[in-house]
C-alpha cells in the first residue's frame, strides 16, 4: 500500500481515540523502516469478540502499511491479572488456564492478521527470566505515587477498598514489555491509557526513543450500553455461526450501527456517511455481511443473509419452530416467555430482556426488541407473531 507519511498518519488514525504524539509518528514513519507495533492480550477469555477485532484490525492496517506488528499474549501479567476497571482485586488466572486461552488466541487470531507477517511472543518469556532480583531493580524505575495515580487504584482508595500489592506491579510489567520489544509503537483500547504511558516512561529509563501510544474507542455492545463483553452477554464472537453473528448484528439500533462501520470495516469517513443516506435496514445488513466475510466467507455471509431473511423480512418460520397458540388478551412479557417454553424461569426471561436477547417481530417492518421486563403485550384475535429468544430459540404465537 503506496502512501506518503503523511498518507500513512491520516490512514491510521481512523477510528483511533488518541495518538500520543502524532508528530512522533509521523517522525518514526518519515524514516522509511518499518516500525514495531505493539499489541498485548492477556488470556483471561478463550474467545474473541468483535471488541477485541477493533484493536487487532488497527494491527492489521499497521501490517499493511509494511510495519512489524508483535501480537503479545499477556502469559505472565495475565497470572498478576489487569486491574483496569476493576474495584475489586482481579482472580489471577492458573497456568494451565492461560495456556488453554492463549492457544485458542493463536487459532482466532489470523482471521483479521496477516499469519506470515505477524510474531506471535508471550512475555513469560522475558519476565520469567527477571527472577525476584530483577524484578525488584524493574520496580525501582518507577514511583509508588505515579502508580497510585491509577484512576482506579484512587477511586478505591478513596472508598477504603483494598488494593493488593501484586495489582501495583501489573502496569510496571506491561510497561517492560515495550522495552524488552523494543517497541515503536503500542496499541490499546481507550482504558489501558495509563499501562501504556508507563511502558513510555521506562523505555526513557531504559535509554530508548519513548513509544508512541495509539487507542481505541472500546466497542459497546448490542445492548448499546456496556463495553462487549461475554460475562454480560452483549459480545459477537468471531467464531460464532454466521447466522447467530448475523442475527445478532440486525438486533444493533441504529445510530450503534454507524459506530461499528467505523470501527470494524475500512470504510472510509466521507464513505460511511453515504451509508447514512441507505435504508438503515439495508445499511444493517450490509455491515453484517461485511463483518461476516471477514470472519467466515462472502458466501457464508450471503447465506446467513438469505436465511434471515426468510425467517425475518418473508415471515417464514424455520423448519423446526414450534407454534403456541393463545387467546386474545393482554400477557405480561414474564408470562409469554415462560409460557411460550423459550426460558427457563422469570429470572432467566429477565437476563435476557436485559442483554437484549429478546424480540417480538409483528411484520416485516415491524421487529420489536422486548426491554420492559415489567411490560404487558396486548394481542388481538387473528394476529401471528414471532418470538426470538437469543441467536437460535424461536416460536411462533397464533392469537384466536
Amino acid at each position: 500500500m503506496a502512501m506518503t507519511p503523511e498518507e500513512q498518519v491520516r490512514y491510521l488514525k481512523k477510528g483511533t481515540e488518541e495518538v500520543i504524539k502524532e508528530e512522533e509518528l509521523l517522525e518514526k514513519i518519515k524514516r522509511g523502516k518499518p516500525l514495531t507495533v505493539k499489541a498485548g492480550f492477556d488470556p483471561t477469555a478463550p474467545d474473541l469478540h468483535l471488541g477485541h477485532a477493533v484493536l487487532i484490525r488497527k494491527m492489521r492496517h499497521f501490517q499493511d502499511l509494511g510495519h512489524r506488528v508483535v501480537f503479545l499474549i499477556g502469559d505472565f501479567t495475565g497470572m498478576i491479572g489487569d486491574p483496569t476497571g476493576r474495584s475489586v482485586t482481579r482472580k489471577p488466572l492458573t497456568r494451565e488456564e492461560i495456556d488453554r486461552n492463549a492457544e485458542t488466541f493463536k487459532s482466532q487470531v489470523f482471521k483479521i492478521l496477516n499469519p506470515d507477517k505477524t510474531v506471535i511472543d508471550f512475555n513469560s518469556r522475558w519476565l520469567s527470566a527477571l527472577g525476584s532480583e530483577g524484578f525488584i531493580k524493574l520496580c525501582g524505575k518507577y514511583t509508588v505515587a505515579r502508580i497510585l495515580e491509577r484512576d482506579d487504584f484512587a477511586k478505591r482508595m478513596q472508598k477504603s477498598l483494598p488494593i493488593s500489592l501484586h495489582e501495583l506491579l501489573y502496569p510496571i510489567a506491561q510497561g517492560y514489555d515495550s522495552v524488552m520489544l523494543e517497541a515503536d509503537v503500542e496499541l490499546g483500547g481507550t482504558d489501558q491509557t495509563f499501562n501504556l504511558l508507563v511502558g513510555r516512561e521506562l523505555q526513557r529509563q531504559y535509554g530508548q526513543e519513548p513509544q508512541v501510544i495509539m487507542t481505541t474507542p472500546l466497542l459497546e455492545g448490542t445492548d448499546g450500553v456496556e463495553k462487549m463483553s461475554k460475562s454480560l452477554g452483549n459480545y459477537v464472537g468471531i467464531t460464532e455461526l454466521p447466522s447467530e453473528m448475523f442475527g445478532k448484528l440486525m438486533s444493533i439500533s441504529d445510530e450503534l450501527m454507524y459506530r461499528y462501520y467505523l470501527l470494524l470495516t475500512d470504510l472510509t469517513v466521507e464513505q460511511i456517511e453515504d451509508v447514512r443516506k441507505q435504508h438503515p435496514r439495508r445499511a444493517k445488513e450490509d455491515l453484517a455481511k461485511r463483518i461476516i466475510a471477514d470472519f467466515h466467507s462472502p458466501e457464508a455471509a450471503e447465506a446467513a443473509a438469505a436465511e434471515f431473511r426468510r425467517v425475518f423480512s418473508e415471515k417464514q418460520a424455520p423448519d423446526d419452530m414450534e407454534a403456541l397458540t393463545l387467546e386474545a388478551g393482554d400477557y405480561a412479557v414474564l408470562d409469554l416467555l415462560r409460557n411460550s417454553g423459550l426460558v427457563a424461569s422469570n429470572a432467566d426471561a429477565r437476563r435476557l430482556i436485559r442483554q437484549g436477547a429478546v424480540t417480538l417481530m409483528k411484520s416485516a417492518e415491524d421487529i420489536e426488541k422486548l426491554k420492559d421486563e415489567k411490560g404487558t403485550l396486548a394481542f388481538i384475535s387473528g394476529g401471528e407473531f414471532i418470538l426470538k429468544v437469543g441467536a437460535r430459540r424461536f416460536k411462533k404465537i397464533l392469537i384466536r
